[in-house]
């Protein structure tokens, strides 16, 4: 029987523990996706105790604790910081073949160099020996980030920010270069109520008069050259599906008018807007070398007692079963014909779609970018074992795991880091199985820097990340 979180955690044969502890383990981490706080970062906040850097804000356990019948009030509510723990802990036990069963020690390992299980039992002794230490300078954002051996970290920040975060740490050398991503979903969503007042501060920000969409692209190049100066060189939507309508029916300067004025649009008008829009900025993209990533599949704030409640992001989003295949199709293929497609990443969120996923990005590279069209990795709900390994054997079937720019968090915790060890370790796995079984030739050192190249170089070589950013 194998020790629980042992060395051999994942690894099935002695040729898996070689790939991983010879060539995966000691590798840096590019998270090039992420939704840390900047200001975190800049100011290295050290968290009062574990609730406050492990609980707060991780709709992943708040989703648990629910389901295992903890009242609000200790989850998202006033209780004190140790009750809200003792409740994460009593939950734990029940989480046993979810994955939060794994990340929870993992991270307890890793950071604080606790082996006990979390449960009941240990709660009090756990949470006073973690807030010991989490409540000192070798604990502060910056600290954990070098820790983890990471070397780039890409927020993902709304275009009216004034990137006064990253602007102060690049001129300083503390070790990581954090970079901005540009995220502009709340232009592309017409129909949202927040649409009129980003627009406003859009128009003041770039000190435009904005009534039509041509106007909106035009503020948006503006803030993509301020982004970039500060060193983003990536873009991301999170979007339901692609919206490429190809025979439109409505000008988009009238529809952008309508709503600002507080008028009534059609889906239709809203379809068309977002296509425009899309294909706009994706056209911007090319030409500043950025790659663009979409999101795609998430169904958002179901449960609205809660929205109202809590608001947005509080672990009420699951899988939406979208069609995605025509919107995509035609999306990168107006702009592949244009010869105006940049790199690009795509992240599906049902796995049904995965074939889908991993086809589409094969009928759009080039021949002259290695690795171009990117099917990006298991996503949320599927950031686990079963879907990395889903994700990775597609990939493989179907495309180059070789040429794969590997995992990222997409998370909003300072401790969520070992998920990239998470995995390495299930792609060691795989790979070392197939040499085991006679499906690889046993030529370690190669497929031992196949290993290295998805953990980290092929991101490095991927992404045009600056070496240093205009001070």
């Amino acid at each position: 029987m194998k020790e629980f979180l042992g060395e051999d955690f994942l690894l099935e044969t002695a040729t898996a523990q070689r790939l991983y502890d010879d060539f995966a383990r000691d590798m840096p981490i590019i998270d090039y996706h992420n939704h840390l706080p900047p200001e975190h970062i800049r100011h290295n906040t050290i968290y009062h105790n574990i609730t406050d850097i492990w609980l707060k804000g991780d709709h992943y356990k708040w989703r648990a604790m629910r389901a295992n019948g903890v009242h609000e009030e200790m989850i998202t509510g006033n209780a004190d910081d140790a009750a809200k723990f003792q409740q994460w802990a009593a939950t734990v036990p029940y989480t046993m073949r979810n994955p939060l069963y794994h990340w929870t020690h993992l991270e307890l390992q890793r950071y604080f160099g606790i082996t006990d299980l979390l449960n009941e039992s240990t709660a009090d002794l756990i949470y006073k020996q973690s807030s010991e230490q989490v409540n000192t300078p070798e604990f502060s954002t910056q600290e954990l980030l070098k820790k983890m051996n990471v070397h780039i970290v890409c927020t993902t920040d709304d275009p009216n920010d004034d990137l006064s975060h990253h602007h102060a740490l690049s001129l300083t050398n503390w070790g990581v270069q954090m970079l901005p991503g540009f995220r502009p979903d709340s232009f592309i969503h017409i129909h949202k109520e927040a649409f009129g007042q980003k627009i406003a501060e859009l128009a003041s920000l770039t000190d435009r008069h904005i009534q039509s969409a041509g106007d909106i692209v035009e503020a948006l190049k503006d803030r993509i050259n301020f982004f970039h100066d500060n060193g983003c060189r990536l873009s991301d939507h999170g979007l339901t599906h692609i919206n490429a309508v190809s025979n439109p029916k409505h000008d988009v300067d009238v529809t952008v008018s309508k709503r600002l004025k507080g008028e009534a649009i059609s889906n239709a008008e809203a379809a068309e807007y977002e296509s425009f829009l899309l294909d706009q900025l994706a056209r911007i993209y090319f030409k500043k070398g950025w790659t663009m990533q979409f999101h795609l599949g998430a169904i958002r704030n179901n449960n609205q007692k809660l929205m109202n409640r809590l608001g947005a992001d509080v672990g009420c989003d699951s899988i939406g079963d979208y069609s995605q295949a025509e919107g995509l199709s035609l999306f990168l293929n107006r702009l592949d014909t244009d010869e105006q497609l940049t790199k690009t990443v795509l992240y599906n969120l049902n796995p049904g779609d995965n074939e889908v996923f991993a086809t589409m990005v094969g009928n759009f590279n080039d021949g002259e970018t290695i690795g171009k069209m990117q099917w990006g990795s298991g996503w949320w709900f599927l950031d686990q074992k079963d879907g990395m390994e889903d994700q990775m054997n597609v990939l493989s079937n179907m495309g180059l795991l070789s040429r794969f720019i590997g995992m990222l968090t997409d998370s909003r915790s300072f401790l969520s880091f070992p998920r990239h060890e998470y995995f390495r370790r299930i792609l060691c796995n795989l790979i070392g199985n197939d040499i085991e079984n006679g499906e690889l030739p046993n030529d370690v050192n190669w497929l031992g820097k196949m290993v290295q190249d998805i953990c980290y170089n092929n991101a490095k070589a991927y992404f045009n990340f600056p070496d240093t950013i205009q001070k």
